[in-house]
């Protein structure tokens, strides 16, 4: 204060700060005036009273800050210091609030700020009365004729009128405010060019408008229909300053409405008969949604930035509203929009981009606010089946697909695309949509993100009309042979589609050609002139890769192979149940692509992206080949366990699952020979030494843990077991000490479930009277003391849903062994290794009765009230 020069802000906040935290610690014990001594030193020193203003906004995001996660012992604590204050300064800290406004409101506008953000924020939790009386309410509204306050005074009142309290008294209290404010001018809208200061009004319009609604919903409730019917009637004293706010042409202060709007429509919804001023109502918000929706002039289409971003979220709440109308009066809103989208669409050649684009986007935005079931929007109520089919005619046959601007070409397929099942009623407009989606209306239109986005709602539309396909199959494929070229990184030929793109065009192809009527032959025949192309270029540019010097010709090179690899695995998308890669005769053109794609698995170069593309082909070709996959699966194999890392493993071996689990004993001799071979190479990764704090080489270590138990999780459970029961003892009691100490030595909840999946389904395989030499000396050794050793471990934290579930395991490997094993197992956690744990006698008979209960779900309760106990 006595400073010549005033500190620094951000000085200024961090003392703040300080203050707030020695605050919350002392004030219940040791600081009890804390508040009475700082005023006694400020007294109305504006650099006093501005570290004053801080320490108390700082004081209440402590306390009551709704960002910050806060324990119950903190929050319990928060709730003692409010308490306190409420019963000992709050009503002085107010008048020194009234005191400052007072002093300051037309000398320091700085300092008056700070303090109405200061009430706004307590007003939240102190004694309203206290704020919300004849003194401060005028001085705020006289806040609200004076320019450089009146944004933050607006702010305050929202606040005061948030907050909680009688139904009655808030509606008194909205009503004179609004009085006042209106007697003042500010519902002359019009008038007000300062838009920032509209948006803060409109927000206090809308906190005013929804505590009305909140007052006659609770009213209703307690069955005092007298007070609700005058909150209904201020409700809609309200409705056209809110419809002023809703169509203003800032969005901002439209938004900050729409809550009100919305709230409001909810009201009308419970209501049996409307008024015909609430019908006007509800049409005047339909009109001004509807002229919201429209993009202005500056949108910039080609390069969205943050405004776009803006306007984008604010269509969403608009399109929120759209659908509470629907609610309202479905009736009226399918009427509006028919009327809206058939004056638009009939001079569309010489309207403006924005009203096509708004014209087409209702329509497009009736089919979730009018909602049926499976889109049959068709059929069932006549006259909305008959509106929609009508403006769905017309968008097809105007011949507004061919408006040149990217937004209204966008909103035509979407549009098409959502009302798919209209073809299904008129299949003689298909041709035309067809045509629109493969010239340059569509998947060859001139913008990059039109084409990119065709491609895509190309794929849906001929899947979900696959059987209206039939006739244009062979024209449609010859179309966009095109498309499918695979663009090799040196030709410099810059493709109309992007490879992501082409994904989506190649499943169209594989859709159209497995869905068609043509007998086998033909889908072979057609299948095999789709991916031959890919096959030849594919061998091409892995001989250009093997001499390639050049990393960066080298890497694009890979990813073109890997693209190609890419395509022929989406085709086979379009295979089901029904329709198998045998009955349609395709299994031949898929193996040769196979024989094609797998020597890119040996290729020492850009091993990443071949081995990732190559694999996940093998993936695809496991559900799709069945059986006639397994010749390749060993050779594959044993190129992609050559040199390879933690994450090469990690990816390789899903596959294995995938394969033993799908296959089982067809596999087992494929698994005897690469089981060690595949274990070796894990092992030889995990032991490899890594920095101490390299945290991303520990995750890739652990992922790695877990994909490798995953594994012996698939062998066990599939009943491989004597995969592994045949790699000799030496190797056998190896994998057995891996799984052990996967359950007991990593903290890791995941791996720590799967081991004792793993040992629990071993003990059922292996754990009876005929199990293998030694078993039964192992389960005791080392079996029964991880189940005690695991949950012991300080890191196994029972607060964990996944160490919970670790536990459940953990017991489920007990009971099994209790049931291989009979009394002997009892016997021996009885006599010997619960005893060596220093176990109470009485702890050990109440643990043994729990274990011999036959309701499994009552040991594993009583296993976590055990380890509970047990743990220091």
């Amino acid at each position: 204060m006595l400073n010549p020069q005033p500190e620094k802000t951000f000085i200024r906040n961090k003392a703040a700060q300080v203050f707030a935290l020695l605050f919350v610690t002392e004030y219940l014990t040791k600081w009890p005036k804390f508040f009475f001594d700082i005023l006694s030193v400020v007294d109305l020193n504006p650099r006093g009273v501005d570290l004053y203003l801080r320490i108390l906004m700082a004081i209440d995001s402590e306390l009551v800050d709704r960002d910050v996660v806060h324990t119950s012992e903190e929050a319990r604590r928060n709730t003692l210091i409010k308490d306190t204050m409420r019963e000992q300064c709050i009503p002085n800290l107010v008048e020194s609030w009234y005191q400052i406004l007072q002093n300051y409101q037309y000398t320091n506008s700085e300092v008056t700020c700070q303090c109405l953000e200061v009430v706004g924020a307590y007003v939240s939790w102190i004694d309203l009365s206290l704020i919300a009386n004849d003194r401060f309410i005028n001085m705020l509204l006289g806040h609200m004729s004076i320019e450089v306050l009146r944004e933050e005074a607006c702010d305050c009142l929202f606040e005061i009128v948030n907050k909680g309290m009688d139904p009655v008294d808030k509606m008194k209290l909205v009503e004179s405010l609004c009085r006042v404010l209106q007697s003042a001018g500010f519902f002359s809208i019009d008038q007000e060019e300062d838009v920032d200061f509209l948006a803060r009004f409109s927000k206090l319009v809308n906190g005013m408008g929804q505590s009305l609604i909140v007052s006659w919903t609770k009213l209703i409730k307690n069955g005092d229909i007298k007070n609700a019917q005058e909150a209904l009637q201020a409700i809609e004293t309200k409705v056209a300053l809110m419809l002023q706010l809703l169509v203003h042409e800032d969005d901002d202060i439209s938004s900050n409405i729409i809550g009100f709007c919305y709230d409001y429509l909810h009201i009308l919804k419970q209501l049996t008969v409307l008024s015909d001023q609430q019908k006007a109502n509800v049409e005047a918000i339909m009109l001004a949604v509807m002229k919201k929706l429209t993009y202005d002039e500056e949108y910039n289409f080609e390069n969205e930035g943050e405004d776009e971003a803006m306007f984008v979220e604010y269509r969403k709440q608009l399109k929120l509203l759209l659908d509470r109308l629907a609610q309202v009066s479905p009736e009226l809103l399918l009427a509006s929009v028919r009327r809206v989208f058939s004056s638009t669409l009939q001079n569309w050649q010489t309207t403006r981009f924005m009203e096509v684009e708004v014209a087409i986007r209702l329509l497009y935005m009736l089919a979730e606010a009018l909602p049926v079931s499976h889109g049959a929007h068709f059929s069932g109520d006549v006259s909305k089946a008959s509106a929609l089919q009508d403006m769905m005619r017309t968008l097809v046959t105007s011949g507004v697909s061919s408006y040149q601007h990217t937004s209204v070409t966008l909103e035509f397929f979407e549009t098409v695309v959502r009302y798919e099942k209209f073809f299904t009623v008129e299949p003689q407009h298909i041709p035309c949509v067809l045509m629109a989606f493969l010239d340059h209306r569509g998947l060859r239109h001139s913008s990059a993100k039109v084409r990119s986005r065709t491609a895509y709602l190309f794929s849906r539309f001929v899947k979900s009309l696959n059987k209206q396909m039939n006739p244009f199959i062979e024209d449609i494929l010859n179309r966009i042979q095109d498309l499918l070229e695979l663009s090799p990184p040196e030709n410099g030929y810059q493709s109309l589609l992007s490879s992501d793109d082409q994904l989506f065009i190649y499943e169209t192809a594989g859709v159209l050609i497995v869905n068609s009527e043509y007998p086998a032959e033909r889908k072979q025949a057609l299948m095999r002139n789709l991916l031959t192309p890919l096959m030849e270029k594919f061998k091409i540019l892995l001989e250009k890769l093997m001499l390639a010097q050049d990393e960066e010709r080298q890497a694009s090179l890979a990813d073109c192979l890997n693209h190609a690899v890419g395509f022929a695995s989406r085709t086979s998308k379009a295979f089901s149940n029904k329709q198998t890669v045998k009955q349609c005769g395709c299994s031949e053109v898929y193996l040769d692509c196979l024989q094609t794609f797998l020597p890119a698995l040996s290729c020492p170069l850009q091993k990443d992206i071949l081995r990732s593309g190559v694999r996940t082909f093998l993936h695809r070709m496991i559900i799709c080949l069945e059986e006639e996959v397994l010749p390749f699966i060993p050779s594959a194999s044993e190129h992609m366990l050559k040199d390879c890392e933690a994450k090469d493993l990690q990816e390789f071996i899903p596959l294995i699952n995938q394969i033993t689990a799908k296959f089982k004993i067809q596999v087992s001799p494929f698994l005897q020979q690469m089981f060690m071979p595949l274990l070796h190479a894990i092992f030889e990764v995990l032991l490899r030494p890594a920095e101490e704090n390299d945290q991303s080489a520990a995750l890739e270590k652990q992922m790695l843990r877990r994909s490798y138990f995953a594994f012996l999780q698939t062998v066990t459970g599939s009943g491989m077991s004597e995969v592994i029961a045949n790699q000799g003892a030496e190797n056998v009691e190896r994998v057995l000490v891996t799984v052990i100490q996967g359950a007991v030595e990593y903290p890791d909840p995941i791996a720590q479930k799967t081991c004792f999946i793993i040992l629990s389904k071993l003990v059922e395989l292996w754990g009876g009277k005929d199990g293998p030499v030694g078993f039964a000396d192992f389960v005791y050794k080392h079996i029964v003391p991880a189940c005690f050793l695991a949950p012991l471990k300080q890191t196994f934290d029972l607060a964990d849903a996944q160490t919970v579930l670790a536990l459940s395991e953990c017991a489920v490997t007990l009971k099994t062994i209790h049931l291989k094993r009979g009394p002997e197992c009892v016997q021996y956690l009885q006599q010997e290794y619960l005893p060596s744990l220093q176990v109470a006698p009485e702890i050990i008979q109440e643990f043994c009765q729990a274990l011999q209960q036959p309701d499994a779900k009552v040991f594993k309760n009583y296993l976590k009230v055990f380890f509970q106990r047990a743990k220091p």
